[in-house]
């Protein structure tokens, strides 16, 4: 080796060695992933240690007669396959016998029964304790077991399933509680920790990282999507991070199988522990509405009406009497601030309203024909979805076709005044007839346009006069309105 080369290859090793060893040479230091990559896999022990004591085993009891069918036997392994198929495909194990009716006792005879288990923590040290509202619904009797293999019947305070939050208190003092972390800081790719029963074999230890935050899967949850072990049983015990923070709930499992796949969903804590809040407080979970059913803006809609960007919220209908309908909100507006909050995707505004209280003032700015406008609302309390009823609608004669309609493949005619009570709206044109390139787009007979390239239309006379300022060899976007709800389609005229 010559002077030169072997030069070289001292000043490369030193360089590797400067890396490896945290040092620094000319201004090279070790980076946070370096230093974690040369220590190696993270050593869980002190936090198992830790927070082990704050994780309780859950039992729940129902009480049937002696004789019911469908009932479990009473086995481990009946218990544990029993709440597995509960909580993943939402019936009964296939094939599982009936109970024997024991002797010398009435068949009328109430006694609990072994219904399910899961996992919880200790939220303070007078005896609350968190977990999945799936874990203890439908349950008679809650039972719960400390690491020490000290048992108490719980009671459950109270439990929101939208959410899936439970909190049930003990007869305690002086438990361990945990600590609650700041999801706001958990990284993707960060190492995590759960500890829970899964098939009942209490106080296992499971670890991975984090896979992605802010995953959709419901209206009012973000989860928290990991690759750690999680399986049933595993319910409603704590997601840790490594400074020994609850950051979630272990909530869910993604499965073909029913078994464990590498995929799995926590309820993050914060979210959690506004619910818990509010059950500890009045036993139950009070959210805000508005009163809008809302949808994705997609892409193609965004730059049809000259939003610029796939953002919002899109309101595809307005309940009567509701605030979003007293506060303006039309059919078509795109939703794209709550609160000053930006509406980024349509889910962000469930959430956001539902975290507000009933009865507060907030503010709307709503995207509409071109335009950004600001409006009030007064949030209500949420209450159960309503089915809206479908009125038969009285044919009225066929129409004269619209030149400027046929040449889209529409047939047209003006809404009478008793047709626009009874749909509540101002204006727009019915669809008598969809064919060509507006039966490619979805619309259909029956539909009621309302706006034409953000310009609206309250006759046949409107929209003749909309089409005609057109370029109609572009996409046309139409907002239309079928049965209670608006959305938007763009028409693509044939070359």
């Amino acid at each position: 080796m010559n002077t030169a080369r072997f030069a070289r290859w001292q000043f490369s090793t030193l360089m590797v060695g400067a890396l490896v060893f945290g040092g620094t040479l000319s201004g090279w230091a070790v980076s946070p992933a370096q230093a974690q990559a040369v220590r190696g896999l993270p050593d869980f022990t002190d936090l198992v240690e830790q927070v082990g004591p704050s994780v309780v085993n859950i039992r729940t009891l129902e009480r049937s007669t002696s004789g019911r069918s469908g009932g479990n036997s009473g086995t481990p392994q009946e218990e544990e396959l029993q709440e597995f198929f509960r909580r993943f495909f939402g019936q009964p194990f296939p094939g599982q016998p009936r109970p024997q009716q024991r002797p010398n006792r009435p068949q009328q005879e109430e006694e609990p029964q072994p219904r399910g288990v899961g996992s919880g923590f200790i939220l303070s040290a007078d005896g609350f304790v968190m977990t999945n509202a799936h874990v203890v619904d439908g349950a008679d009797e809650v039972m719960v077991t400390l690491p020490d293999k000290r048992e108490f019947k719980a009671r459950i305070v109270g439990a929101d399933r939208r959410t899936d939050v439970a909190v049930v208190k003990i007869d305690a003092t002086g438990l361990p509680a945990v600590r609650i972390g700041d999801v706001n800081r958990l990284r993707v790719g960060e190492w995590v920790m759960a500890i829970g029963s899964p098939f009942g074999l209490e106080n296992t230890v499971t670890a991975g990282i984090v896979s992605a935050k802010q995953r959709d899967t419901g209206d009012y949850l973000p989860f928290i999507q990991t690759d750690v072990a999680i399986n049933p049983g595993n319910s409603g015990g704590p997601l840790i991070n490594l400074r020994g923070e609850v950051v979630g709930i272990n909530s869910q499992i993604y499965s073909r199988s029913g078994g464990f796949m590498g995929i799995s969903f926590a309820i993050p804590i914060d979210e959690a522990m506004r619910v818990s809040d509010q059950l500890r407080t009045s036993g139950r979970v009070t959210r805000g509405r508005i009163g809008v059913q809302i949808d994705q803006v997609t892409k193609e809609v965004a730059e049809s009406i000259g939003l610029g960007k796939t953002m919002g919220a899109l309101v595809r209908g307005v309940e009567a009497g509701s605030p979003a309908e007293k506060a303006g909100v039309e059919p078509g507006d795109i939703i794209t601030r709550f609160d000053g909050k930006v509406i980024e995707k349509s889910s962000d505004l469930p959430r956001l309203v539902g975290n507000t209280k009933p009865g507060s003032r907030s503010s709307l700015t709503v995207f509409r024909r071109g335009g950004s406008r600001d409006l009030n609302v007064v949030v209500a309390e949420i209450e159960p979805e309503r089915v809206a009823a479908n009125t038969p609608r009285e044919r009225e004669p066929a129409p004269r076709p619209s030149a400027a309609a046929q040449a889209l493949g529409l047939v047209v005619a003006d809404l009478s005044e008793a047709q626009k009570a009874e749909l509540k709206v101002r204006g727009g044109v019915r669809v008598e007839a969809a064919t060509e390139a507006a039966a490619r787009a979805g619309l259909r007979e029956g539909d009621i346009v309302l706006a034409v390239a953000n310009t609206e239309v309250a006759s046949v006379r409107d929209f003749e006069s909309a089409l005609a300022k057109l370029d109609r060899s572009k996409p046309i976007s139409v907002l239309f309105r079928r049965g209670e709800w608006a959305q938007y389609a763009l028409i693509r005229p044939a070359r």
